[in-house]
């Protein structure tokens, strides 16, 4: 059966990332949405909690946890509370550590992953999403053939920190099948291109890419000759922005009910109104319904199990529910929740992306 009782190591990791959300993220979200940047105090802050790296084998210079799921959804519900930009940012490099903890050869985590484990930021990302109308992430337009080593082709977008990772991750068909490459920063044929301009988590730097015949070692396919579990990392991704789903949208619930008892009008707070009432109530149930489909999947992956059905529907179920609950956040402060004064416009803008942030993020 499902526990709901978090293990006493959770609840440390709960704990401490709350307080570092509360602390500097909620401080500096807004600020750093304006700026469109992160500064690198915040980062290197957050870099000391040791959340990417705690995975990686104590040989390698990592903490040597093993990996959790369902530990990872707790905390990266807590950090998008904080801020969906910062969260992002601060959980990139394990767009490529895990992969190759879970399922890369010995040489490549004795390459890779010490690089890592230093005592300030450093970025790794991983490429999945193609910028064209039909993507599917079941079937990658970028393809891999094998020439001596690998000839990779196609284009990316919506690359964290593309610009200044050493590697990174390449999804991309390889015949009949999903498969991650990993590519050098300086690897010839990989171009990047401009930072995005996007309507949400403005704070995040992320590119476009193209691999024009890029040629890297045939030692650089993750996994080796047995490949990767694709379907397992792609359900890692799932549970991942699902969990930042829901710290997006408890956010704003949490500020528009808060709100709603604060605001007197005529004579009464305005949580009062059936109305407001209503819609608040609504935000919860959609909040906590959402976080356990998604608790539902992770606790499978843990198992070891074949979650991809949960894992959509987490995933799906998600992306409809922050839409309607940061939706529903604005609509609670009336014309005041469409003043950047104020963060619900800046949830909205966020909770937005989430049908487009395939493979942006993992746990």
């Amino acid at each position: 059966m499902i526990s709901f009782s978090p293990s006493e190591e959770q609840k440390m990791i709960v704990n401490t990332v709350k307080q570092f959300a509360t602390d500097v993220m909620r401080k500096k979200f807004r600020e750093c949405d304006e700026a469109g940047e992160i500064s690198a105090d915040i980062i290197n802050a957050a870099w000391e909690l040791g959340l990417a790296v705690s995975c990686i084998p104590e040989e390698h210079g990592g903490a040597g946890w093993d990996h959790s799921a369902l530990t990872g959804t707790l905390l990266a519900e807590e950090l998008a509370w904080g801020d969906l930009s910062m969260a992002m940012h601060i959980l990139a490099p394990s767009l490529a550590i895990l992969p190759i903890v879970e399922m890369g050869t010995a040489e490549q985590k004795k390459k890779y992953l010490p690089p890592l484990c230093g005592a300030k930021f450093t970025p790794a990302t991983a490429a999945f999403i193609e910028p064209r109308y039909n993507f599917d992430p079941t079937e990658f337009g970028t393809t891999a053939k094998k020439s001596g080593g690998y000839v990779l082709s196609g284009e990316k977008c919506y690359v964290p920190l593309a610009s200044d990772a050493a590697f990174m991750l390449v999804y991309a068909r390889e015949g009949n099948s999903n498969q991650c490459f990993i590519i050098d920063k300086d690897a010839k044929g990989l171009e990047i291109g401009e930072r995005e301009k996007n309507m949400g988590i403005k704070a995040l730097a992320t590119y476009e890419l193209a691999l024009k015949n890029c040629k890297i070692p045939a030692e650089n396919r993750l996994g080796g000759n047995g490949g990767c579990d694709y379907r397992r990392l792609a359900n890692l991704s799932r549970v991942a922005l699902a969990a930042m789903a829901v710290g997006v949208a408890r956010g704003s619930f949490e500020f528009s009910r808060d709100y709603a008892k604060e605001r007197y009008a005529f004579g009464e707070p305005i949580a009062a109104r059936q109305a407001i009432a209503f819609m608040l109530a609504d935000m919860a149930i959609e909040v906590d319904a959402a976080r356990l489909l998604n608790w539902e999947a992770a606790w499978k992956l843990d198992k070891k199990e074949d979650a991809t059905r949960e894992a959509c529907l987490a995933k799906m179920y998600a992306d409809n529910m922050v839409m309607l609950v940061t939706d529903y956040g604005v609509q609670v402060m009336g014309g005041h929740g469409y003043v950047r004064d104020n963060p619900v416009e800046l949830w909205f803008r966020n909770g937005r992306g989430f049908t487009t942030f395939t493979g942006m993020a993992i746990v």
